[in-house]
């Protein structure tokens, strides 16, 4: 099994944790990165598990989601709130199942993954999200695929 990484960095977005009592709670930033972790049984014909030039559509879509946005979890009690905001034109926002860094590396390793099937025709895929928010915390989904090939 051939293994690779690719890390993007500089993404400065906001959240919060609406369910936490702590200050958490209240929306604060952090300049995120992420590192995509990858596995294939081949390489391809440059002898290479994914040419990482090929990611300028995904840092696109990373661009748009994390750059100067605002997240908010889909069942925020204030997400009427933030949509008006964003319709006022004050805050980008982008509303996901679970804004912490967690939730952030699941729903990234999904968007990936449908990302690498029609890139590679499922050759590569991706296997571990690591969502840092700061030196000191990071979030992860990992999951593992049974068998050489991906499902």
């Amino acid at each position: 099994m051939y293994i690779s990484t690719k890390k993007f960095t500089g993404f400065p977005c906001t959240h919060r944790q609406w369910r936490d009592t702590g200050h958490c709670r209240f929306v604060h930033g952090y300049s995120r990165e992420f590192t995509f972790s990858f596995k294939s049984t081949t390489l391809d014909d440059k002898g290479w598990v994914m040419d990482f030039g090929g990611f300028k559509e995904f840092k696109v879509f990373l661009d748009d989601y994390f750059d100067h946005t605002f997240l908010a979890n889909a069942d925020d009690p204030e997400l009427e709130l933030f949509k008006d905001m964003d319709k006022r034109g004050i805050v980008k926002l982008r509303v996901l199942e679970s804004v912490g860094m967690e939730g952030t590396s699941k729903f990234l390793h999904e968007k990936m993954n449908d990302y690498l099937n029609k890139k590679t025709q499922g050759r590569v895929w991706c296997f571990r999200v690591e969502t840092r928010e700061n030196a000191q915390n990071s979030g992860i989904y990992e999951e593992e695929r049974s068998g050489t090939t991906p499902v």
